[in-house]
Protein backbone atom coordinates (compact mmCIF):
# COMPACT_ATOMS: atom_id res chain seq x y z
CA UNK A 1 0.00 0.00 0.00
CA UNK A 2 2.66 2.39 0.93
CA UNK A 3 4.12 1.93 -2.42
CA UNK A 4 1.31 2.24 -4.03
CA UNK A 5 0.97 6.25 -2.58
CA UNK A 6 4.48 7.02 -3.48
CA UNK A 7 5.75 9.65 -6.46
CA UNK A 8 2.00 11.04 -7.10
CA UNK A 9 1.79 14.06 -8.58
CA UNK A 10 -0.08 17.10 -7.67
CA UNK A 11 -3.00 16.43 -11.39
CA UNK A 12 -2.95 11.99 -9.80
CA UNK A 13 -4.27 13.22 -6.33
CA UNK A 14 -6.87 15.64 -7.74
CA UNK A 15 -7.88 13.05 -10.42
CA UNK A 16 -8.57 9.93 -7.63
CA UNK A 17 -10.05 12.86 -5.21
CA UNK A 18 -13.02 13.49 -7.71
CA UNK A 19 -13.51 10.50 -9.00
CA UNK A 20 -13.67 9.39 -5.61
CA UNK A 21 -16.09 12.27 -4.26
CA UNK A 22 -18.43 11.87 -7.63
CA UNK A 23 -18.89 8.45 -6.80
CA UNK A 24 -19.38 9.04 -2.94
CA UNK A 25 -22.17 11.94 -3.75
CA UNK A 26 -23.80 9.67 -6.15
CA UNK A 27 -24.25 6.54 -3.68
CA UNK A 28 -25.02 8.61 -0.98
CA UNK A 29 -28.22 10.14 -2.88
CA UNK A 30 -28.80 6.50 -3.82
CA UNK A 31 -28.96 4.96 -0.45
CA UNK A 32 -30.54 8.03 1.27
CA UNK A 33 -34.19 6.17 0.09
CA UNK A 34 -32.88 2.87 1.76
CA UNK A 35 -33.68 4.60 5.28
CA UNK A 36 -37.42 6.09 4.57
CA UNK A 37 -39.11 3.64 2.66
CA UNK A 38 -41.65 3.32 5.49
CA UNK A 39 -42.02 7.06 5.74
CA UNK A 40 -42.50 7.46 1.68
CA UNK A 41 -44.89 4.56 1.64
CA UNK A 42 -47.14 6.25 4.60
CA UNK A 43 -47.12 10.03 2.79
CA UNK A 44 -48.32 8.61 -0.54
CA UNK A 45 -50.87 5.66 1.04
CA UNK A 46 -49.17 2.74 -0.24
CA UNK A 47 -47.13 -0.19 0.50
CA UNK A 48 -43.20 -0.48 1.34
CA UNK A 49 -43.11 -3.09 -1.13
CA UNK A 50 -44.14 -0.92 -3.93
CA UNK A 51 -41.57 2.22 -2.74
CA UNK A 52 -39.20 -0.56 -3.30
CA UNK A 53 -39.81 -0.08 -6.74
CA UNK A 54 -37.75 3.07 -6.92
CA UNK A 55 -34.82 1.33 -6.78
CA UNK A 56 -35.41 -1.72 -9.01
CA UNK A 57 -36.27 1.29 -11.98
CA UNK A 58 -33.15 3.09 -10.62
CA UNK A 59 -30.88 0.17 -11.19
CA UNK A 60 -32.44 -0.61 -14.24
CA UNK A 61 -31.76 3.09 -15.58
CA UNK A 62 -28.53 3.27 -15.06
CA UNK A 63 -27.42 1.40 -18.25
CA UNK A 64 -28.82 4.12 -19.60
CA UNK A 65 -26.79 6.30 -18.12
CA UNK A 66 -23.40 4.59 -18.49
CA UNK A 67 -24.05 4.30 -22.32
CA UNK A 68 -24.43 7.80 -22.88
CA UNK A 69 -22.11 9.68 -20.36
CA UNK A 70 -19.35 6.77 -21.54
CA UNK A 71 -20.18 7.05 -24.84
CA UNK A 72 -19.89 11.16 -24.29
CA UNK A 73 -16.84 10.86 -22.31
CA UNK A 74 -14.91 8.79 -24.87
CA UNK A 75 -15.70 11.27 -27.72
CA UNK A 76 -15.29 14.99 -25.73
CA UNK A 77 -13.30 13.78 -22.77
CA UNK A 78 -13.58 12.48 -19.46
CA UNK A 79 -13.33 15.69 -17.17
CA UNK A 80 -15.40 18.15 -18.68
CA UNK A 81 -18.30 14.85 -18.89
CA UNK A 82 -17.60 14.46 -15.73
CA UNK A 83 -18.87 17.67 -14.41
CA UNK A 84 -21.96 17.38 -16.96
CA UNK A 85 -22.40 13.98 -15.07
CA UNK A 86 -22.61 15.41 -11.14
CA UNK A 87 -25.00 18.22 -12.18
CA UNK A 88 -27.56 15.62 -13.13
CA UNK A 89 -27.48 13.47 -11.05
CA UNK A 90 -27.40 16.19 -8.08
CA UNK A 91 -30.58 18.05 -9.72
CA UNK A 92 -32.72 14.54 -10.24
CA UNK A 93 -31.90 13.53 -6.22
CA UNK A 94 -33.17 16.74 -5.57
CA UNK A 95 -35.73 16.65 -7.34
CA UNK A 96 -37.11 13.72 -5.05
CA UNK A 97 -37.87 16.12 -2.25
CA UNK A 98 -41.21 17.79 -4.67
CA UNK A 99 -42.66 14.33 -5.53
CA UNK A 100 -46.03 14.91 -4.39
CA UNK A 101 -47.34 11.26 -5.20
CA UNK A 102 -45.56 7.53 -6.01
CA UNK A 103 -45.85 7.75 -9.96
CA UNK A 104 -44.07 11.27 -9.86
CA UNK A 105 -41.53 9.81 -7.44
CA UNK A 106 -40.89 6.60 -9.45
CA UNK A 107 -40.81 9.06 -12.64
CA UNK A 108 -37.75 11.02 -10.75
CA UNK A 109 -35.93 8.04 -9.00
CA UNK A 110 -35.70 6.82 -12.85
CA UNK A 111 -34.44 9.74 -14.17
CA UNK A 112 -31.78 9.87 -11.09
CA UNK A 113 -30.76 6.39 -12.22
CA UNK A 114 -29.71 8.01 -15.35
CA UNK A 115 -27.47 10.18 -13.66
CA UNK A 116 -26.52 7.38 -11.32
CA UNK A 117 -24.86 5.28 -14.06
CA UNK A 118 -22.36 7.72 -16.03
CA UNK A 119 -20.28 8.50 -12.82
CA UNK A 120 -18.59 5.14 -12.32
CA UNK A 121 -17.23 4.57 -15.65
CA UNK A 122 -16.27 8.26 -16.26
CA UNK A 123 -14.33 8.64 -12.96
CA UNK A 124 -12.89 5.02 -12.84
CA UNK A 125 -11.58 5.24 -16.43
CA UNK A 126 -10.09 8.51 -15.87
CA UNK A 127 -8.33 7.74 -12.67
CA UNK A 128 -7.18 4.19 -14.20
CA UNK A 129 -5.72 6.02 -17.38
CA UNK A 130 -3.95 8.86 -15.28
CA UNK A 131 -2.55 6.30 -12.52
CA UNK A 132 0.80 4.30 -12.27
CA UNK A 133 0.09 0.59 -13.05
CA UNK A 134 1.63 -0.03 -9.35
CA UNK A 135 -1.51 2.17 -8.08
CA UNK A 136 -3.91 0.54 -9.56
CA UNK A 137 -4.55 -1.92 -6.92
CA UNK A 138 -4.82 0.85 -4.23
CA UNK A 139 -6.73 3.28 -6.21
CA UNK A 140 -9.30 0.64 -7.53
CA UNK A 141 -10.34 -0.06 -3.68
CA UNK A 142 -10.11 4.07 -3.23
CA UNK A 143 -12.87 4.42 -5.67
CA UNK A 144 -14.99 1.62 -5.06
CA UNK A 145 -14.66 2.75 -1.09
CA UNK A 146 -16.59 5.78 -2.13
CA UNK A 147 -19.56 3.33 -2.63
CA UNK A 148 -19.68 2.65 1.14
CA UNK A 149 -18.69 6.01 1.76
CA UNK A 150 -21.44 7.21 0.47
CA UNK A 151 -24.01 5.08 2.16
CA UNK A 152 -21.98 5.72 5.25
CA UNK A 153 -22.54 9.56 4.72
CA UNK A 154 -26.68 8.76 3.55
CA UNK A 155 -26.09 6.85 7.52
CA UNK A 156 -25.14 9.74 9.30
CA UNK A 157 -27.89 12.16 7.47
CA UNK A 158 -30.69 9.63 8.53
CA UNK A 159 -28.49 9.73 12.50
CA UNK A 160 -28.83 13.59 12.71
CA UNK A 161 -30.53 15.34 9.76
CA UNK A 162 -33.53 12.90 9.61
CA UNK A 163 -35.31 14.08 12.88
CA UNK A 164 -35.24 17.68 12.03
CA UNK A 165 -35.76 17.86 8.25
CA UNK A 166 -37.86 14.31 7.43
CA UNK A 167 -37.21 12.10 4.40
CA UNK A 168 -37.79 15.26 2.04
CA UNK A 169 -35.35 17.57 3.96
CA UNK A 170 -32.62 14.68 3.49
CA UNK A 171 -32.55 15.03 -0.05
CA UNK A 172 -32.23 18.79 -0.11
CA UNK A 173 -29.53 18.79 2.08
CA UNK A 174 -27.68 16.14 -0.01
CA UNK A 175 -27.22 18.57 -3.34
CA UNK A 176 -25.12 21.17 -1.14
CA UNK A 177 -21.95 18.99 -1.73
CA UNK A 178 -22.48 17.85 -5.04
CA UNK A 179 -22.53 21.41 -5.98
CA UNK A 180 -19.34 21.93 -4.64
CA UNK A 181 -17.97 19.44 -6.49
CA UNK A 182 -18.06 20.90 -10.05
CA UNK A 183 -16.19 24.06 -9.62
CA UNK A 184 -13.39 21.43 -7.52
CA UNK A 185 -13.05 19.27 -10.90
CA UNK A 186 -13.41 22.61 -13.05
CA UNK A 187 -10.18 23.69 -11.45
CA UNK A 188 -8.26 21.30 -10.69
CA UNK A 189 -8.95 18.25 -12.32
CA UNK A 190 -6.90 17.66 -15.80
CA UNK A 191 -8.22 15.61 -18.92
CA UNK A 192 -6.78 12.09 -19.16
CA UNK A 193 -3.67 11.38 -20.27
CA UNK A 194 -4.01 8.62 -22.96
CA UNK A 195 -7.43 10.77 -24.11
CA UNK A 196 -7.17 11.35 -27.85
CA UNK A 197 -9.35 13.80 -29.25
CA UNK A 198 -8.22 13.51 -32.86
CA UNK A 199 -9.07 9.25 -32.42
CA UNK A 200 -12.13 9.75 -30.45
CA UNK A 201 -14.70 9.76 -33.22
CA UNK A 202 -13.18 6.03 -34.91
CA UNK A 203 -14.77 3.86 -32.59
CA UNK A 204 -18.22 3.09 -32.56
CA UNK A 205 -20.70 1.40 -30.37
CA UNK A 206 -21.05 -1.37 -33.06
CA UNK A 207 -17.63 -2.06 -33.88
CA UNK A 208 -16.65 -2.27 -30.13
CA UNK A 209 -19.39 -4.71 -29.51
CA UNK A 210 -18.90 -6.46 -33.08
CA UNK A 211 -14.99 -6.79 -32.13
CA UNK A 212 -15.67 -7.50 -27.81
CA UNK A 213 -19.51 -9.43 -27.73
CA UNK A 214 -18.18 -12.70 -26.25
CA UNK A 215 -16.22 -10.53 -23.04
CA UNK A 216 -19.39 -7.76 -23.27
CA UNK A 217 -21.51 -11.23 -22.36
CA UNK A 218 -18.89 -12.44 -19.64
CA UNK A 219 -18.72 -8.80 -18.23
CA UNK A 220 -22.51 -8.31 -17.89
CA UNK A 221 -23.36 -11.82 -16.44
CA UNK A 222 -20.46 -11.32 -14.01
CA UNK A 223 -21.45 -8.25 -12.37
CA UNK A 224 -25.00 -9.59 -12.19
CA UNK A 225 -24.25 -11.39 -9.44
CA UNK A 226 -21.70 -8.68 -8.29
CA UNK A 227 -24.93 -6.16 -7.76
CA UNK A 228 -27.06 -9.07 -6.10
CA UNK A 229 -23.93 -9.65 -4.16
CA UNK A 230 -23.85 -5.96 -3.00
CA UNK A 231 -27.51 -4.59 -3.45
CA UNK A 232 -28.71 -8.26 -1.86
CA UNK A 233 -26.06 -7.34 1.09
CA UNK A 234 -27.00 -3.67 1.81
CA UNK A 235 -30.14 -2.23 0.68
CA UNK A 236 -32.65 -4.19 2.73
CA UNK A 237 -30.52 -4.06 5.93
CA UNK A 238 -31.67 -1.03 7.65
CA UNK A 239 -35.25 -2.58 6.62
CA UNK A 240 -34.26 -5.32 8.64
CA UNK A 241 -32.64 -3.12 11.65
CA UNK A 242 -35.88 -0.77 12.15
CA UNK A 243 -38.06 -4.67 11.85
CA UNK A 244 -36.43 -4.84 15.47
CA UNK A 245 -37.41 -1.45 16.15
CA UNK A 246 -34.33 0.30 16.68
CA UNK A 247 -34.68 3.93 16.30
CA UNK A 248 -33.14 6.24 13.63
CA UNK A 249 -29.99 7.14 16.09
CA UNK A 250 -28.89 3.48 16.11
CA UNK A 251 -29.87 1.93 12.70
CA UNK A 252 -27.87 4.82 10.84
CA UNK A 253 -25.05 4.37 13.74
CA UNK A 254 -24.93 0.45 13.18
CA UNK A 255 -25.11 1.37 9.36
CA UNK A 256 -22.37 4.02 9.96
CA UNK A 257 -20.05 0.65 11.76
CA UNK A 258 -20.68 -1.63 8.70
CA UNK A 259 -19.97 0.96 6.20
CA UNK A 260 -16.47 1.57 7.81
CA UNK A 261 -16.09 -2.28 7.54
CA UNK A 262 -16.75 -1.94 4.16
CA UNK A 263 -14.40 0.91 3.38
CA UNK A 264 -11.67 -1.35 5.19
CA UNK A 265 -11.95 -3.89 3.59
CA UNK A 266 -12.11 -2.31 0.00
CA UNK A 267 -8.59 -1.05 0.79
CA UNK A 268 -7.26 -4.08 2.13
CA UNK A 269 -8.45 -6.54 -0.69
CA UNK A 270 -7.44 -3.92 -3.46
CA UNK A 271 -4.51 -3.36 -2.34
CA UNK A 272 -4.12 -7.41 -2.03
CA UNK A 273 -5.19 -7.73 -5.64
CA UNK A 274 -1.83 -6.07 -6.94
CA UNK A 275 0.04 -8.63 -5.52
CA UNK A 276 -1.91 -11.64 -5.58
CA UNK A 277 -3.95 -11.14 -8.78
CA UNK A 278 -7.56 -9.68 -9.52
CA UNK A 279 -9.45 -12.94 -9.85
CA UNK A 280 -8.05 -14.91 -6.94
CA UNK A 281 -8.59 -12.17 -4.64
CA UNK A 282 -12.20 -11.78 -5.17
CA UNK A 283 -12.56 -15.31 -4.96
CA UNK A 284 -10.31 -15.33 -1.46
CA UNK A 285 -13.53 -12.30 -0.44
CA UNK A 286 -16.50 -14.06 -1.47
CA UNK A 287 -15.00 -17.27 -0.03
CA UNK A 288 -15.09 -15.55 3.23
CA UNK A 289 -18.31 -14.05 3.31
CA UNK A 290 -20.29 -17.03 3.53
CA UNK A 291 -19.58 -18.54 7.13
CA UNK A 292 -20.60 -15.03 7.83
CA UNK A 293 -23.98 -14.61 6.98
CA UNK A 294 -25.59 -16.37 10.05
CA UNK A 295 -23.92 -13.99 12.23
CA UNK A 296 -25.17 -10.93 9.96
CA UNK A 297 -28.95 -12.06 8.83
CA UNK A 298 -29.95 -14.78 11.65
CA UNK A 299 -28.50 -13.55 15.19
CA UNK A 300 -30.73 -12.62 17.67
CA UNK A 301 -28.28 -10.81 19.66
CA UNK A 302 -27.85 -7.50 18.26
CA UNK A 303 -23.73 -7.14 19.01
CA UNK A 304 -23.26 -9.96 17.14
CA UNK A 305 -25.25 -8.67 13.99
CA UNK A 306 -23.06 -6.00 14.13
CA UNK A 307 -20.06 -7.77 14.23
CA UNK A 308 -21.82 -9.91 11.29
CA UNK A 309 -22.93 -6.67 9.13
CA UNK A 310 -19.36 -5.27 9.92
CA UNK A 311 -17.54 -8.46 8.37
CA UNK A 312 -20.19 -9.30 6.16
CA UNK A 313 -19.07 -5.47 4.66
CA UNK A 314 -15.89 -6.02 4.93
CA UNK A 315 -15.95 -9.27 2.55
CA UNK A 316 -18.54 -8.03 0.50
CA UNK A 317 -16.91 -4.54 -0.56
CA UNK A 318 -13.54 -6.11 -0.16
CA UNK A 319 -14.67 -8.21 -3.03
CA UNK A 320 -16.16 -5.43 -5.28
CA UNK A 321 -13.08 -3.41 -4.67
CA UNK A 322 -10.77 -4.74 -7.11
CA UNK A 323 -13.96 -4.32 -9.84
CA UNK A 324 -13.07 -0.80 -11.12
CA UNK A 325 -8.89 -2.28 -11.89
CA UNK A 326 -10.51 -5.13 -13.28
CA UNK A 327 -13.18 -4.18 -15.89
CA UNK A 328 -10.61 -1.02 -16.77
CA UNK A 329 -7.79 -3.85 -17.55
CA UNK A 330 -9.97 -5.81 -19.62
CA UNK A 331 -11.75 -2.61 -21.62
CA UNK A 332 -11.27 -2.60 -25.58
CA UNK A 333 -8.78 1.50 -25.01
CA UNK A 334 -10.98 3.60 -27.33
CA UNK A 335 -14.09 2.47 -25.40
CA UNK A 336 -12.78 2.93 -21.35
CA UNK A 337 -15.62 5.11 -20.20
CA UNK A 338 -18.36 3.42 -22.09
CA UNK A 339 -17.76 -0.45 -21.82
CA UNK A 340 -16.63 -0.93 -17.80
CA UNK A 341 -19.27 1.21 -16.67
CA UNK A 342 -22.13 -0.26 -19.28
CA UNK A 343 -21.48 -3.69 -18.43
CA UNK A 344 -21.30 -3.08 -14.89
CA UNK A 345 -25.09 -1.00 -14.95
CA UNK A 346 -27.01 -3.42 -17.29
CA UNK A 347 -25.04 -6.20 -14.46
CA UNK A 348 -27.04 -3.88 -12.53
CA UNK A 349 -30.04 -4.13 -14.56
CA UNK A 350 -30.41 -8.02 -14.85
CA UNK A 351 -30.13 -7.35 -10.71
CA UNK A 352 -32.99 -4.45 -10.71
CA UNK A 353 -35.63 -6.43 -8.72
CA UNK A 354 -33.10 -7.67 -6.06
CA UNK A 355 -34.88 -5.65 -3.47
CA UNK A 356 -38.86 -6.10 -4.38
CA UNK A 357 -37.70 -10.02 -4.27
CA UNK A 358 -36.18 -9.38 -1.07
CA UNK A 359 -38.93 -7.57 0.24
CA UNK A 360 -41.21 -10.40 -1.09
CA UNK A 361 -39.67 -13.20 0.47
CA UNK A 362 -39.41 -11.25 3.83
CA UNK A 363 -42.99 -11.20 3.87
CA UNK A 364 -43.88 -14.74 3.60
CA UNK A 365 -40.47 -15.95 4.92
CA UNK A 366 -38.96 -13.75 7.00
CA UNK A 367 -35.60 -11.32 6.60
CA UNK A 368 -33.38 -14.18 7.47
CA UNK A 369 -33.50 -16.34 4.79
CA UNK A 370 -34.56 -12.84 2.29
CA UNK A 371 -30.59 -11.53 3.18
CA UNK A 372 -29.31 -15.39 3.45
CA UNK A 373 -30.70 -16.72 0.60
CA UNK A 374 -29.52 -14.06 -1.76
CA UNK A 375 -26.10 -13.76 -0.02
CA UNK A 376 -25.04 -17.25 -0.67
CA UNK A 377 -26.11 -17.69 -4.11
CA UNK A 378 -24.58 -14.47 -4.91
CA UNK A 379 -21.07 -15.74 -3.56
CA UNK A 380 -21.70 -18.93 -5.18
CA UNK A 381 -22.08 -17.67 -8.41
CA UNK A 382 -19.01 -15.43 -8.14
CA UNK A 383 -16.91 -17.82 -7.40
CA UNK A 384 -17.74 -19.56 -10.59
CA UNK A 385 -17.91 -16.80 -13.41
CA UNK A 386 -14.52 -15.53 -11.78
CA UNK A 387 -12.82 -18.98 -11.80
CA UNK A 388 -13.73 -19.19 -15.39
CA UNK A 389 -12.60 -15.69 -16.89
CA UNK A 390 -9.88 -13.72 -18.18
CA UNK A 391 -7.68 -11.11 -16.21
CA UNK A 392 -5.37 -9.20 -18.03
CA UNK A 393 -3.47 -7.98 -14.63
CA UNK A 394 -1.57 -4.31 -15.15
CA UNK A 395 -1.78 -4.05 -18.74
CA UNK A 396 -0.60 -0.84 -20.71
CA UNK A 397 -3.84 1.05 -20.72
CA UNK A 398 -3.02 2.57 -24.46
CA UNK A 399 -4.03 -1.24 -25.92
CA UNK A 400 -6.04 -3.87 -25.79
CA UNK A 401 -5.96 -6.92 -23.37
CA UNK A 402 -7.19 -9.28 -26.58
Amino acid sequence: MMLALKGWTSNQKHVVTASFLGWTLDAMDFFLLTFVFNDIARDFGTTRTKVTIAVMLTLAFRPVGAFIFGRLADRYGRRPILMLNIAVYSLFSFSTAFAQDLTTFLVIRSLFGIGMGGVWGIGSSLSMETIRPESRGFVSGVLQSGYSFGYLLAAVVFAIVYVHVGWRGMFMVAIIPSMLLIPYVWAKVPESPTFDRSAAGTHTTLAILRNHWKLALYAIITMMCFNFFSHGTQDFYPNFLQSKHMPPAVTGSIAIIYNIGAIIGCLIFASLSQHFGRRRTMITAALLSMPTIWLWAFSPAVPVLVLGAFLMNLFVQGCWSVIPAHLNELSPPGARSTFPGTVYQIGNLLASGNLTIQALIADSYGYGLALGSVALFAALAIIAMLSLGPEAHNIEMRRAPY
